[in-house]
């Protein structure tokens, strides 16, 4: 057996895992709106419960009390209120990638670093899958498809990942579409190239989740949403001379208080807009699968998003694993990831149904 005292060391492997999760989550989109309080968009979970299904991810949803209390000096003990809560497992499973040289000569022809090169883009491919992934989670897209509505390629493991089965449509009270006047119960059947995104839709779906108690984000004392557009929703926003004279511009600066404003665009009436290429569109769908009467209408679903609108599970930094072939001349590099997603739903006492937790989502034309 041969020595190779330039492999990684075991220590030098946890590092590696690190830096390469550490790197993924700097160029992770919703890295923004995680959190492991309950003040966030996206739930972060990192420790295991122990379930009679084995390990999972538990975290808890607390409905409002709903009971008028007791009057004057009438009995107390007794009448207290029973709070309810509702666990949300999360389940984990595994993604992995991996990446592996020609050989030591093709090496010493180019000036590229391949260990350098093979991390960095691990890192992209694991920051990039799983905001696909959680895109769709909030959105209630399955796994076989991209973010673009096209088919993900033939052999993905995406789809036969253990939480892909808890891939939840938006409830009946949080799909919404925007039909060009008002919002309307979602049927993306119905929607025609008129059902263009205004100021007015905005302002309308702030007061809908308020009206269906959404909790909103909390900072300065002041409630939020957060709005994921789609680039050319935002582009048709921007048309609205509606929404130009009643934008506000936000003023990011160092030590902003709350890390979901980050690279936000604007705030309108207390939504903070964020537009991203990952936002569910029809664009990659083929004729006849996107939406309209006979599928051959672009859309979108834009995203309304309030406290705890997703869970993650994020168990640990990774593992890094570099290994030998052909006698050492070949190097493969591998890294493995172990987290979960879940759009909580719970019954809400106020629609009397069970509804997505803090989400609310709205179908509408995309040019």
């Amino acid at each position: 057996m041969e020595t190779n005292f330039a492999s990684l060391t075991p220590i030098q492997k946890v590092n590696w895992a690190r830096e390469t999760w550490t790197a993924a989550r700097d160029q992770m989109f919703i890295k923004n709106f995680t959190g492991k309080g309950d003040n966030n968009v996206i739930h972060r979970i990192t420790e295991l419960s122990k379930t009679e299904k084995g390990e999972q991810c538990i975290f808890q949803l607390v409905a409002d009390l709903v009971g008028d209390g007791v009057a004057g000096d009438n009995e107390r003990e007794g009448n207290e209120e029973a709070m309810q809560s509702h666990g949300q497992i999360v389940t984990i499973d595994q993604i992995s990638h991996g990446v592996k040289n020609k050989g030591k000569l093709a090496d010493q022809k180019t000036v590229i670093n391949f260990r350098e090169q093979g991390r960095d883009k691990l890192a992209y491919w694991l920051a990039n899958r799983c905001d696909q992934l959680a895109f769709l989670t909030l959105s209630g897209i399955g796994y076989a498809f991209n973010n673009d509505g096209s088919p993900r390629a033939v052999g993905s493991p995406f789809p036969s990942l253990q939480f892909a089965v808890d891939v939840r449509a938006p409830s009946a009270k949080r799909s919404l579409m925007w039909d060009g006047t008002s919002l309307a119960v979602s049927n993306t059947g119905s929607i025609t190239n008129a059902y263009v995104p205004k100021y007015s839709m905005i302002v309308d779906a702030i007061a809908y989740a308020k009206e269906h108690h959404i909790k909103p984000l909390m900072s300065g004392g002041k409630p939020y949403y957060v709005m994921f557009l789609a680039p050319g929703s935002l582009a048709a926003l921007k048309k609205d001379p509606d929404y130009q004279r009643a934008v506000v511009a936000i003023a990011t600066k160092a030590g902003a208080d709350s890390p979901w404003f980050t690279g936000a665009t604007v705030t309108v009436d207390g939504a903070v807009l964020h537009e991203h290429n990952l936002v569910y569109t029809t664009k990659g769908a083929a004729s006849g699968s996107k939406w309209g009467a006979v599928g051959a209408v672009n859309g979108t679903r834009t995203l309304l998003c309030g406290a705890q609108a997703l869970g993650m599970a994020d168990l640990g930094p990774g593992d890094w694993v570099e290994k030998l072939f052909q006698y050492d001349s070949q190097v493969g590099l591998n890294i493995d990831k172990i987290f979960g997603l879940l759009k909580p739903q719970f019954y809400s006492i106020y629609d009397r149904s069970i509804e997505d937790f803090g989400l609310l989502t709205i179908d509408h034309y995309l040019q």
